[in-house]
């Protein structure tokens, strides 16, 4: 269902469309407070999900993106193995003006009033101390700093896990997942971009890498040697391996038809601008594509350690399993001839069904 559709749409039809369990809408005036809670499925446990503040431009894109992500993240859970269901939350405001103390602890007032169905997490437009306003009210709330008993920083466990997905790709490509002499292109030097470069340079690939802020990408290129390029020259590169870690879409028509490498596998979120469209073109001209939200799990599996009391370790452990997740996707879509993107899905809907049957036996 795109944007313009939902306008046409009652709610209750929109919930349906997505097979939503619950959506929770949270005003409060005195703090401005204007928030949307989705929990998607707790089949397999409890919905976590993180907190997106943003200035949306209506109430129903706000609606529209919080039943999106909410699903998805229902599926990163499942095909990751972890005993965890799907939800999100968005706060409708700009973070820069509208953020207090005061608003992020009323809104940990209505998570508590969940009675744990719904875990939160930071997410675009909150942080850490954020997390910290939303422990004052609730439990049900992770991704807080170590210092206070939190697993911390996500970023490295998340870029651990695109690191295991392209060598898992490599693997099915290539028949061994070295990365010596691989040549990658990693399109953003964030936090997650910066902890992948220094995975693969370690292992001694090829690393081209990109960002639009130039400063930051002058210091990372020189920080682990890696070979600096411009955002829109980096499609054009005869490469092993496009890594997309910044904005989402930029698998598309046009970058497609300008892509010279055979695997794509990157921590962005919705790289593919058309699942079905994309997907489809990708399987065609042969370039394997890592699901995004099943190597990019790294995040979510960092904030259930923290839920399960995990070290850094065990984390690290859970993590690496991406590996094997990736290839059994990428066989099962060798196998039927279909997009991986589809492949992932049919997994995850498997694992999500099986436990349900179990459930409705006691």
């Amino acid at each position: 269902m795109t944007l313009s559709q939902f306008d046409e749409h009652s709610v209750f039809s929109q919930l349906d469309a997505f097979s939503h369990q619950k959506l929770v809408y949270c005003s409060d005036p005195g703090t401005g407070l204007k928030a949307i809670i989705a929990i998607h499925d707790t089949t397999l446990g409890p919905a976590l999900g993180g907190t997106r503040m943003q200035p949306y431009k209506s109430e129903t894109e706000a609606l529209h993106d919080v039943l999106r992500l909410s699903r998805s993240m229902t599926y990163k859970a499942a095909i990751t193995g972890l005993n965890l269901g799907g939800g999100k939350a968005v706060i409708i405001g700009d973070s820069r003006l509208h953020k207090s103390e005061a608003l992020m602890r009323r809104f940990g007032r209505f998570i508590e009033n969940l009675n744990g169905s719904f875990i939160t997490a930071e997410d675009v437009g909150t942080n850490p101390r954020d997390m910290e306003y939303i422990r004052m009210e609730t439990k049900h709330v992770t991704g807080i700093p170590e210092s206070i008993g939190g697993s911390g920083d996500p970023s490295p466990v998340t870029a651990k896990g695109v690191f295991m997905g392209i060598k898992a790709c490599l693997k099915e490509q290539f028949g061994n997942d070295s990365l010596a002499g691989k040549s990658i292109a990693v399109q953003g030097t964030g936090q997650v971009g910066e902890n992948l470069i220094a995975l693969l340079r370690n292992e001694n690939a090829k690393v081209y890498i990109s960002d639009i802020n130039e400063e930051r990408l002058a210091q990372v290129a020189q920080k682990y040697g890696a070979t600096a390029v411009s955002n829109n020259s980096i499609f054009d590169l005869d490469i092993d391996v496009y890594s997309p870690c910044a904005l989402g879409a930029t698998v598309n028509t046009e970058t497609i038809n300008r892509l010279k490498c055979s695997i794509i596998a990157g921590s962005a979120n919705n790289q593919l601008a058309d699942e079905v469209i994309h997907g489809n073109m990708l399987l065609e001209k042969g370039i394997m594509y890592a699901p995004d939200y099943l190597i990019n799990a790294g995040g979510l599996i960092n904030c259930y350690s923290e839920i399960a009391g995990f070290n850094k370790k065990k984390t690290l452990q859970i993590t690496e399993n991406i590996y094997d997740a990736t290839r059994k996707v990428i066989q099962k879509s060798k196998l039927e001839n279909i997009p991986t993107y589809e492949a992932a899905n049919k997994i995850a809907e498997k694992r999500i069904e099986d436990i349900r049957k179990i459930k409705a036996s006691y």
